[in-house]
């Protein structure tokens, strides 16, 4: 998941002129392999909120990367997203591999 803030000077422009930002995402998504699942625009911290597949964390910096570095966004965070199977898989493991916190002497 991406979520970004654009600059002042790219909202002008968005107002100025209307355009689908979703399209370029989706473009600049796939020259690096990875496949753009929703993209909304939204109020508060953030401007935009993308949802994407990528065909690992490597592709996933280099999206990052490269829509910063076009210099439109003041913001610009990815999280990583981990399907409920994952996460189920390291909660068995962590289940059997307790960690013990400091205790009292």
């Amino acid at each position: 998941m991406f979520q970004a803030t654009y600059a002042m000077e790219a909202l002008a422009a968005l107002v100025s002129n209307p355009q689908d930002r979703s399209v370029a995402a989706r473009a600049q998504l796939q020259k690096l392999g990875a496949q753009l699942e929703s993209f909304d625009y939204c109020l508060g911290d953030y401007d935009v909120v993308a949802i994407y597949t990528a065909p690992d964390d490597t592709a996933a910096t280099a999206i990052a990367l490269s829509i910063c570095a076009a210099g439109h966004l003041t913001t610009f965070k990815t999280t990583k997203l981990i399907p409920p199977s994952e996460l189920q898989g390291a909660a068995k493991a962590a289940s059997a591999a307790r960690f013990e916190g400091p205790t009292r002497g």
